[in-house]
């Protein structure tokens, strides 16, 4: 928000320096980003006020006039210009009576202005020189926006508003200070000038003085004689008013506000349209204005006696051209404005070009209303259209204030427009708005701001801010639930009763009573304290130190940590299920007012959004080894109220095992597969304190997202999760091509151990261990986890390293057997092992293989 602090001081008497009042009204949470000083750099004595007292022809040039200025001096000073808004007024002159007041900024020699025509950026400045103009000496300049540093205008020379003093320094007349706002939502009040100077008047205690509320109409007639309103849902529009002005002539604006909406950011374009846009930076209310002749000769077409304007929803399929010349495609959840004849705006966010003010137009229809917000924000998402419209409809504009602007832009257009005022307003107001009263304490501020305020310095401070306070014994049973909503009184103290101001939609319970307190009183003024109890004991959260632990884990892996989305879409988890297309979708959490139709549900499984990054990154990078640790949200699984949340890490690999670079081999260009996948999963459970042979791997061919190479995960008896090569169904399905995707999903639950659970580390043997191999002829079905495990209970204590070396089939092994081939280790703490003893071992083991798998060691 641009606030020129020249057209503030319009409604509040300001008795700060600028940065004191910027740093107070900061501190009140109007966050000031910049203070820009118009016209700082503008030198007093080359550049001036100047009056146009005649336009005379250049001699040599049909398109370029002599202009004769008066600026302060003896003498007048004649220059030489082509300014299109000068040059209409050639041959005429004040002495002879045929040229009107013409105000000008203008620049003497040596002044420094902006360089018009340089095409660097941001343009530089330039010293003016004297120069000959086809022949003609030139010494001055009448000065245009662009050349002072204003606005990118250059078609004409600034025209100034006539109590323009001749000879004063231009920055005198014209400079500024202009505050940058930058407002939260919930302090939409402040997106007007009213707004801003009831706050002004709130911390400062300057006097207030807003445009009084009136209008001059005129005539027999009725507003209701032209014009019916309708809305069809008062749900999304509580309030249409409409208000007549008859007999306007389009024009210009008057210079002094036009210069106030360039301030404040605006392009000045017609009186009409200036002034529904100047009232909607005062007031802070939308309007629009309809050409109404257009709006009757639609009613007229359909056979209605008068126009009937009718607040409804879009018909499904239903288009229409807005303001900037774009067809836009409606649906049935976007509010619009109609006639009988079809759509005529959308609702709070642009007009349409079919009843579009021009310079021909001679009766409007002027709009005011209320729309719901949350509506307004949705189609101005949907339809990729922001305007000043609905950035204020989307945070909230009070009912009350419509028929107050509409007043305001009337007696506007009455004044500068040459138009009559019909009499009445039309009002359609079927949900007027309710007056709010909320309840606090001086024990309920004392809790939440630790000051010791009285229930007068209270109501004092809430007073400032058209609050009306009364002390009460208690809040009526009747209250509503948010007007107490954790209100606390001390021993039965009385409470204020704060009826809240028709232009504040953001009180609705006590704390934000507590919070305009801490406003006015300012937070700079709330002290510091300590705690009046004992801080709770200290307790390790061994869920999150597990997770740091992990991080820590896969990232010296050479993984990269990722944070995804937790929304995403339905139609993403159902690709998971390529393979299946019969299984019926799950049960989503889905949020009632997305941002995005591309976030509207949380994520069932990491995995989603595991896939989306590597689809999303693929464009970037044909190497990818991410993980992401997490939460998923299951609604089946929670307590019926809230979801199961499940902690879960995710790990993807895709591309070459290693980063490729000129050293590369061929060897070192080979893809991810199930084994490195595999092998970092057992490393992060090693690392985790985890027995090895506690955790084991059990082929899952069967998987709806995976291919053969699949695996479910356990340690002991808890399920740990699932890893695998992605099904190539699912590869297309996401966008990732052709290119092996190694997936895992684990739960963090079997992986968290008390990091007070030290393990004892085994002792060192300084005896040599013995060494051998054994390989076993066993069916093909059987596992080698089943033969590591027989291996490991036959070799007992004495036993401290088994490893597969090699995997065997052919002759002289019949069809349907393999041989597995492993590398033992015996080995003692206490004394060299005899060969008795290894031979005893080794008999226990060809045991064990033999009754648990039926294989028989090899000779």
């Amino acid at each position: 928000m641009l606030v020129p602090i020249s057209w503030l001081k319009e409604y509040v008497d300001i008795n700060l320096p600028i940065d004191a009042l910027a740093e107070r009204i900061t501190l009140a949470g109007l966050e000031v980003a910049a203070v820009k000083r118009v016209g700082d750099w503008w030198d007093a004595d080359t550049l001036v006020v100047g009056q146009v007292i005649a336009v005379k022809d250049h001699p040599e040039a049909d398109r370029l006039v002599l202009v004769d200025v008066e600026h302060g001096e003896a003498e007048p000073q004649q220059v030489v210009t082509g300014a299109p808004n000068l040059f209409q007024y050639k041959g005429q002159s004040v002495a002879a009576g045929t040229l009107p007041v013409l105000k000008v900024a203008f620049a003497r020699q040596g002044a420094v202005l902006v360089d018009a025509y340089s095409d660097e950026r941001p343009r530089p400045f330039k010293k003016l020189k004297p120069a000959k103009i086809r022949g003609i000496r030139s010494s001055g300049m009448v000065c245009s926006e662009l050349e002072l540093g204003l606005s990118e205008e250059h078609e004409g020379i600034l025209l100034l508003p006539l109590d323009a003093p001749p000879g004063l320094p231009l920055r005198d007349y014209l400079g500024d200070d202009v505050v940058e706002i930058e407002l939260t939502p919930d302090m939409a009040r402040c997106l007007s000038m009213s707004g801003v100077a009831r706050e002004v008047h709130a911390l400062t205690g300057a006097a207030l003085h807003l445009p009084a509320d009136d209008c001059q109409p005129r005539g027999d007639d009725s507003a209701a004689d032209y014009v019916a309103v309708e809305i069809a849902d008062p749900s999304l529009c509580n309030r249409y008013t409409a208000t007549l002005i008859r007999d306007v002539t389009v024009g210009p604006s008057p210079l002094w506000m036009q210069e106030r909406l360039r301030k404040a950011g605006m392009r000045p374009i017609s009186n009409i349209v200036d002034i529904t846009n100047y009232v909607m930076l005062e007031t802070g209310q939308p309007l629009h204005a309809f050409d109404y002749d257009l709006l009757a000769a639609r009613a007229q077409a359909s056979g209605a006696a008068k126009p009937r304007v009718i607040v409804r929803s879009a018909h499904p399929g239903e288009k229409m051209t807005t303001l900037d010349g774009q067809a836009r495609q409606l649906d049935g959840s976007m509010l619009l404005i109609t006639d009988t004849a079809g759509p005529l705006a959308i609702a709070g966010v642009m007009g349409g070009a079919e009843t579009e003010v021009h310079d021909g137009t001679r009766h409007i229809l002027l709009e005011a209303a209320t729309f719901e917000g949350i509506n307004n924000r949705r189609t101005s998402q949907k339809l990729k259209l922001h305007s000043e419209a609905s950035h204020r409809f989307t945070r909230g504009v009070p009912a009350t204030l419509n028929d107050v602007a509409a007043r305001r832009a009337a007696e506007l257009m009455r004044l500068y427009a040459g138009g009559r005022i019909v009499p009445g307003i039309v009002d359609a107001y079927p949900a007027p708005q309710a007056e709010t009263t909320v309840y606090t304490s001086a024990g309920d501020v004392r809790r939440l701001l630790g000051m010791d305020l009285t229930r007068g310095q209270i109501a004092s401070a809430l007073e400032k801010l058209d609050f009306r306070v009364k002390e009460v014994p208690m809040p009526p049973t009747d209250a509503p639930t948010n007007a107490v909503l954790g209100l606390y009184r001390a021993d039965d103290e009385p409470v204020l009763a704060a009826t809240v101001p028709w232009h504040r939609l953001d009180i609705a319970m006590p704390a934000d009573l507590t919070e305009e307190v801490a406003r006015i009183v300012g937070y700079d003024k709330v002290g510091v304290t300590l705690l009046d109890t004992a801080l709770p004991p200290q307790r390790r959260n061994e869920v999150l130190e597990a997770e740091e632990k992990l991080r820590d884990i896969l990232i010296a892996c050479g993984l990269q940590d990722t944070i995804g989305y937790a929304l995403t879409t339905p139609e993403n988890h159902r690709k998971l299920l390529a393979t299946n297309g019969s299984t019926p979708d799950p049960k989503f959490i889905e949020l009632a007012n997305p941002l995005s139709m591309d976030r509207r549900v949380m994520r069932r499984d990491l995995m989603v959004s595991a896939l989306e990054n590597l689809a999303y990154n693929s464009r970037y990078t044909d190497r990818q080894a991410l993980f992401e640790i997490g939460r998923v949200y299951r609604p089946e699984n929670g307590d019926g109220t809230l979801p199961q949340e499940d902690r879960r890490v995710c790990i993807a690999l895709t591309g070459s095992r290693q980063p490729v670079n000129y050293h590369s081999s061929d060897s070192d260009k080979d893809s991810f597969d199930f084994f490195d996948l595999k092998g970092v999963v057992e490393t992060l459970v090693s690392r985790m304190g985890i027995e090895a042979g506690a955790l084991r791997f059990a082929a899952h061919p069967d998987s709806a997202s995976f291919g053969p190479r699949c695996a479910l995960v356990s340690i002991g008896e808890r399920s740990l999760g699932i890893l695998g090569e992605l099904h190539p169904k699912v590869r297309t399905a996401f966008g990732l091509g052709d290119e092996r995707v190694c997936v895992a999903e684990l739960h963090i639950g079997p992986l968290v151990r008390p990091s007070w659970q030290l393990s004892n580390m085994p002792a060192i043997s300084v005896y040599q261990p013995v060494r051998e191999d054994l390989a076993f002829a066993v069916d093909e079905e059987v596992t080698v986890r089943r033969v590591r495990d027989a291996i490991v209970a036959g070799g007992g204590d004495l036993l401290v390293d088994v490893e597969l070396f090699d995997i065997y089939r052919g002759a002289p092994l019949p069809v349907g057997q393999k041989s597995l081939a492993w590398r033992v280790a015996y080995q003692s703490a206490e004394r060299n092992l005899a060969e008795k003893e290894v031979n005893n071992l080794r008999v226990k083991i060809v045991k064990a293989v033999e009754e648990a798998t039926g294989g028989v060691l090899r000779g």
